[in-house]
Parts: C-alpha cells; structure tokens; sequence
C-alpha cells in the first residue's frame, strides 16, 4: 500500500508534467523562409477571390502558411515596412492565429509564431459552426497604444481602414493558391479578448477563418 502511494506521487510529481510538456506545441515555432515570387496574376487572382464557408480539416502546411502570413502583413522592405499599408506606418495590427494546438502570435520580423493560448479557443473566434473546425482562424488585434493621438473617431477610421487592406491580402493569396477563406465580425469580442488574456489597449477587430476547400 504504501509502495503504490510512493509510485503515484513519483508520477504526479516528476513524470506527469514532463507528459504534459511534451503535449503541448512549442513556445516559439520558427516559420520557413516565405516564397515572395510566384503565384497566379493579379487579375486572375480577383476574379477567382471570393467567400468560403466550408472548410476541410487539413491542417495547412508551415510553409504555406508563412507564405500566407507573409502576404497578409509581412516586411517587404529593408525598412520594416510591411505589405499592407498602415495609417502614418502604425503597424498596429497583430494577427493572433487560432489553431487546434493553441493560439500563436505572429512576428513578422523575426519570421516565427509565439505561443500564447495552450488550449484550442478556435470555437470562441465566431458564431459559426465551422470555425471550431477549420484549421486556421486569424484574429485581427489593434494595439491601440501604437495608434497616434487622433480624434476617436478617425483613430477607429484609420485602424479599420488598415485591417481590411490586411483581409484583402489574405483573400487573394487564398484566391491564388487554392485555399478557402472567409472574414467574419460575429464574434464575443469580450469574451474571446478574455481567453487570449489581451491588455485593455487590444481591440480585436476581426477574424478570417482559412483552410483548404472540403471535398
């Protein structure tokens, strides 16, 4: 009796969270090198662009999805400056990637994705029933403590206006490699802003689930 309580507190203690860590995704994953040639022509790609709203479960590759990341809000230029235009170069806008093995945080300096959300809350990013299934969800958060001192309503203007150049990239990098995506605004902001832990100076402004078309 007492050898099997010796036995359970050796694994409570000393192997369960060696299982638990090895469980869980790394805390920094370092993206592959993105493609920044190729891909179908423009024109082509915004007459093919449009809404999806039934996804595959595959999961999208990593280096897809630096491509992805790249083409959504990316540095193009020795500068830092990005390939979605920002109000006065804020940059203000972070993209929070909602995937089965948590939730990352995109770096597009450094070309890697930090873990910030162990849990799947791919559920809490929307209404719909396929956003908790989807592989990939993207939450747009603005630090509003990068935005500039602006009248209310024009910094809100200004932050909106970046975000959707941001969608539009995404759409058609979707368009041009053959992935389905949709932008959604339904979704428990209070909520979702909760379980990503978010600082009162984040504001999640939308989310774009993205993945492969079901068959």
């Amino acid at each position: 009796m007492r050898y099997d309580k010796i036995r359970r507190l050796f694994f409570l203690l000393i192997v369960l969270p060696f299982v638990t860590l090895a469980q869980e995704p790394p805390l920094v994953i370092r993206l592959p090198q993105p493609d920044t040639v190729g891909g179908k022509p423009l024109l082509q790609a915004l007459r093919e662009r449009k809404s999806s709203r039934t996804f595959s479960e595959r999961v999208v590759p990593q280096k897809t999805l630096s491509n992805l990341l790249w083409a959504a809000f990316g540095v193009n230029r020795p500068d830092g400056r990005r390939t979605a235009p920002s109000a006065r170069n804020w940059q203000e806008i972070d993209l929070y990637l909602a995937m089965s093995d948590g939730v990352f945080r995109y770096d597009p300096k450094a070309n890697t994705l930090s873990r910030v959300v162990a849990a799947d809350l791919r559920a809490k990013t929307g209404v719909q029933e396929f956003v908790a299934s989807a592989p990939l969800n993207i939450v747009y958060v603005a630090d509003m403590d990068n935005v500039g001192t602006q009248p209310a309503d024009d910094g809100s203007l200004f932050v909106g206006a970046d975000c959707g150049a941001i969608v539009q990239n995404v759409y058609l990098f979707c368009s041009s490699e053959g992935l389905a995506t949709v932008v959604r605004g339904m979704v428990s902001r209070p909520e979702l802003a909760k379980a990503l832990k978010l600082g009162q100076h984040q504001k999640i402004l939308l989310c774009q689930t993205v993945g492969f078309p079901k068959e």
